[in-house]
């Protein structure tokens, strides 16, 4: 109580914009914990007399219908029920501070972005006329091409469908080929993004568990046969969170499980370029024969936040069905920017690009690991040959809600596990993210985790 006291003061005398009291600070003068520290927060947020920006702190907030003459409490009964996880995507896309230490980041960092090479390709593409002019909804035939050929099988460019990144892409994928009140089968844990887009399609989300090997047949199995399901969301290349990859005795039996169902596996292949060690499997898409799979690729995290370029690649009337849907959100992605992209991976720079980046990335996951060893060796880590994150299973006792608002107190930002789980998970766990920050800054982070669960 004494927490919020202070808060409501602090925000009533301040001005807005103002920064509010840390984490750490309010901890420190109240004695209180981090999930106490937390809460307070939150209820004066609620209050409308703070506002919090993740990654960068709480700040006072614009004032509130007594000081304006306004009153929007109206807004709480039009809007109705909140739609669960898009807080948590907003999170996990917010820009931090300066000084925070970033283990938690969905993007690399911009040391290992090819601006340069970007930059020149954009100005190539704006100075073309036509990049200007009217694009075909499913995007640029050359773009599309080189997606398929990537995806490998069967795809060819006229089942692409360029999106803008790989969200708007599942997006697209569950709403076009699921109706509200559907069931989608996913992994668990699996990218917490693809739950929320699927929730918000209106879609039943249903958790398979899935270890290192990828996803387990046989609860896959009992899961289609339970529920009827016509959709299984999988990453079957280092999954998000957990890194595991589809092993190849596995790729046959979960091909053929979801063909018997008549359904459809929704391939997230945001990791390829991200193989560290040993080579990457072939798409499933490429070893598709009747049409099961439905390819999502993007350029983004593989290259920069920047370039919202995707693509999904299904045949026959779900590709039409796709497209369909896509043209009803915002018609195409932008000209220039298909054209940046066209330049930038059929250029050099590209393979340039992903040379230097497997080399930084493999320095900085061995930095993270070797960090986690020597300072957390309580912590259980995951293994993985690629991504950009580590999976890590914290000791009975330790709560990952209660280590992240701790640690954000440390100016270090992580990422709870509780949220990559469709339904209860069955431990605690942390994401830290490798590809997000230099090594001195990764194992500082770890050090800072370490002074705090002591």
């Amino acid at each position: 109580m004494r927490v919020i006291e202070e808060l409501r003061a602090t925000a009533r005398s301040g001005r807005a914009g103002d920064r509010m009291p840390s984490v750490r600070d309010l901890m420190a003068r109240h004695k209180a914990s981090p999930a106490t520290v937390q809460q307070a927060i939150q209820r004066v947020a609620a209050e409308g007399l703070v506002e919090v920006r993740p990654g960068r702190g709480s700040f006072v907030a614009a004032r509130n219908a007594r000081a304006t003459g306004q009153d929007l409490s109206w807004q709480s009964v039009a809007l109705g029920e909140g739609r669960p996880g898009e807080d948590l995507v907003a999170n996990l896309v917010a820009v931090p501070r300066p000084e925070v230490i970033q283990l938690s980041s969905g993007y690399l960092d911009p040391d290992l972005q090819p601006a340069e090479a970007l930059g020149a390709a954009l100005t190539r593409a704006a100075r073309r006329p036509a990049s200007w002019g009217r694009v075909p909804v499913e995007g640029k035939e050359e773009l599309r091409a080189w997606f398929a050929k990537e995806a490998g099988g069967d795809l060819r460019a006229g089942d692409m469908t360029v999106c803008a990144g790989a969200q708007e892409a599942l997006a697209t994928v569950f709403r076009g080929l699921g109706q509200r009140g559907d069931t989608v089968l996913v992994e668990s844990p699996t990218y917490l993004g693809a739950i929320a887009a699927a929730r918000d399609a209106g879609l039943k989300v249903v958790p398979v568990p899935a270890d290192e090997d990828g996803v387990r047949p046989d609860l896959l199995q009992a899961a289609f046969t339970h529920t009827g399901a016509k959709l299984f969301y999988c990453q079957p290349l280092h999954a998000n969170p957990h890194g595991g990859v589809l092993s190849d005795e596995r790729r046959p039996e979960v091909m053929r499980i979801v063909a018997t169902a008549g359904a459809f596996l929704v391939e997230d292949d945001w990791a390829r370029g991200f193989t560290i060690d040993g080579t990457a499997p072939p798409t499933l898409a490429s070893q598709d024969t009747d049409g099961h799979v439905v390819h999502v690729r993007s350029l983004t995290k593989i290259a920069a936040p920047g370039l919202r370029v995707a693509a999904i690649g299904a045949r026959g009337p779900a590709g039409r069905r796709l497209r369909t849907t896509r043209s009803r959100q915002d018609l195409y992605v932008a000209g220039p920017l298909q054209e940046a992209a066209i330049d930038f991976v059929t250029s050099p720079a590209w393979r340039r690009h992903l040379r230097t980046l497997h080399q930084a990335l493999r320095h900085r996951r061995d930095a993270l690991r070797t960090a986690l060893a020597t300072h957390l060796p309580e912590f259980t880590v995951a293994p993985t040959s690629g991504g950009l994150h580590l999976w890590v299973k914290l000791p009975d006792g330790l709560d990952d809600v209660e280590l992240t608002t701790a640690a954000a107190a440390r100016d270090v930002v992580v990422f709870p596990g509780r949220p990559w789980f469709a339904a209860e998970p069955p431990g605690n766990f942390l994401r830290l993210t490798y590809g997000g920050a230099p090594e001195h800054a990764l194992v500082e982070g770890v050090r800072r985790l370490s002074d705090i669960t002591r």
